[in-house]
């Protein structure tokens, strides 16, 4: 094992134009000792239902944080997707990052009341069914950035981990410590539309030819962003509008829970209701107080979320008008039934923001966007539906 390997992603060249997301010749391919980690929730559709989808986004933000926790000072490309996480983490600490999603594992129904099925694949594994692993580094901001998965791998890694047969789910036995999930929040109001919908949108296409693949996603984000009438950036759903602080925050049970690690839960969620307090203050008067600078902070965050992503499927959730997100779902559909592509859309009135914050004073700080009413896991039920419609007998 070299340095260099396990430095991979973090020596890895950023690009800052989303643009560059269909330049799948300027995708690396992951060192064949690399293994692909997966969650995702068990019942996730059942319990967004009953009303449970900030649960269900917890629960995927809290395992890409106890893995990022767990991994330290090593850089790992990770995908937030909603109801779970699929992170690509170097062979020297995988087994360091396969006990942090255990102890997840086996703390999530206590904390979160939810099921959690993890499961891991070796990148040479997948290689060796036909797929890959190759990823670019996605720049939000100096510091902070996304991954961007190609190759087939996630998707195939997925595939085999909710095969309930297959030799590549992890379960939690015997006595477990709970997990580290420092970092972690929930404290922001939804993000309430400022255009009246929030489309969670995800879309795939169907030629397994790369130079294909890219073609058709630059044709759908160019005649999405022509159906909005600009570029995608001015519809997250992040913006000075929809960005809402109140005390107490709503998260604060849940953030407790997630902090206490078997301590005390009273006295976390007394720590959380008092820098929630300065927090909103801050907000309030647009102060500064500590490392928490409210106008700094609220400009890096909206810099900062995940709204456009890519990895292997385009998900993002964006902000328009009702007309503009018939139009785009009409768009896609006359793609769809041309034989193009698949895709899953879902229309709410706000979406949801759950927050990794490494450092405030490094500004190192990521935050995961979905619609409400489970936006990924809702628009997965349609393009599930249609990507078996298509698939071979």
């Amino acid at each position: 094992m070299t340095a260099s390997n396990d430095r991979f992603y973090e020596e890895l060249p950023a690009f800052d134009s989303f643009d560059g997301v269909t330049e799948f010749e300027a995708y690396a391919p992951v060192p064949g000792d690399w293994v692909v980690l997966i969650s995702d929730v068990v019942g996730s559709t059942i319990a967004i239902r009953e009303g449970r989808y900030k649960d269900v986004n917890m629960v995927g933000a809290a395992t890409i944080t106890a893995v990022l926790n767990a991994c330290d000072t090593t850089a790992v490309p990770f995908v937030f997707g909603g109801d779970g996480g699929t992170l690509v983490v170097p062979g020297s600490i995988v087994e360091t990052a396969r006990e942090a999603m255990l102890d997840l594992q086996a703390s999530s129904v206590d904390l979160y009341g939810l099921e959690l099925r993890v499961g891991a694949v070796p990148v040479a594994e997948l290689r060796q069914r036909g797929a890959d692993v190759t990823v670019r580094k996605f720049l939000l901001s100096p510091g902070n950035h996304l991954a961007m998965l190609a190759g087939g791998g996630a998707d195939m890694a997925d595939d085999l981990i909710k095969d309930a047969s297959g030799d590549w789910l992890l379960k939690a036995d015997g006595e477990r410590t709970p997990p580290d999930l420092e970092g972690l929040s929930c404290r922001w109001q939804p993000l309430s539309s400022r255009d009246g919908t929030m489309m969670t949108l995800m879309i795939k296409g169907r030629d397994s030819d790369p130079a294909a693949e890219a073609a058709l996603l630059r044709r759908v984000l160019t005649n999405i962003a022509r159906i909005l009438g600009h570029d995608l950036t001015a519809s997250a759903p992040a913006n000075e509008g929809s960005m809402k602080f109140s005390w107490p925050p709503a998260g604060a049970d849940r953030e407790a829970r997630s902090l206490a690690r078997g301590g005390p839960v009273l006295k976390k969620k007394a720590w959380v209701l008092g820098t929630g307090l300065v927090q909103a203050w801050c907000e309030k008067f647009d102060k500064k107080a500590g490392d928490y600078d409210a106008p700094k902070y609220r400009q890096e965050l909206r810099a900062n979320t995940d709204f456009r992503k890519y990895d292997g499927v385009l998900r993002t959730v964006l902000d328009v008008t009702t007309e503009q997100a018939h139009a785009v779902e009409a768009y896609l559909e006359r793609e769809h039934q041309a034989g193009h592509l698949v895709y899953g859309v879902y229309l709410t009135d706000a979406a949801l923001m759950t927050c990794l914050v490494f450092s405030l004073e490094q500004s190192e700080h990521v935050h995961f966007i979905d619609g409400s009413d489970g936006g990924f896991a809702m628009a997965a039920v349609g393009f599930k539906e249609r990507m078996k419609a298509v698939a071979p007998a």
